[in-house]
């Protein structure tokens, strides 16, 4: 009943930016801690940013200053803003998400995943 939908991907050449989107939906009480992750073939899923429910916010020091996490909580909405990308910057970026439901119990889910390609 709860999905995660991500959107935003796509083709940039190097140097450009892009904006990934990922909408909550289904019976959700609140959401809490958000994360965006990315992972290339062959190696290790990687923490990129988390914002709490408080707006705050980490980074990997690998993005720090080229990256923002921001959230939109009436929309129940995450946003990765992807600025300078690298050809090596090219996973597919995952949203986590950490929810309470409305029976009050707690569990996060996992959005599709969605392709960033770096090339010119």
């Amino acid at each position: 009943q709860v999905q995660l939908v991500e959107s935003g991907g796509g083709l940039v050449q190097p140097g450009g930016s892009l904006r990934l989107s990922c909408a909550a939906s289904g019976s959700i009480f609140s959401i809490n801690d958000i994360s965006w992750y990315r992972q290339a073939p062959g190696k290790q899923r990687e923490l990129v940013a988390t914002i709490t429910d408080g707006g705050s916010t980490n980074y990997a020091d690998s993005v720090k200053g080229r990256f923002t996490i921001s959230r939109d909580n009436a929309k129940n909405t995450v946003y990765l803003q992807v600025n300078g990308l690298k050809p090596e910057e090219t996973p597919v970026y995952y949203c986590n998400a950490f929810v309470e439901l409305p029976s009050k119990s707690k569990t996060d889910y996992w959005g599709q995943g969605n392709q960033v390609t770096v090339s010119s």
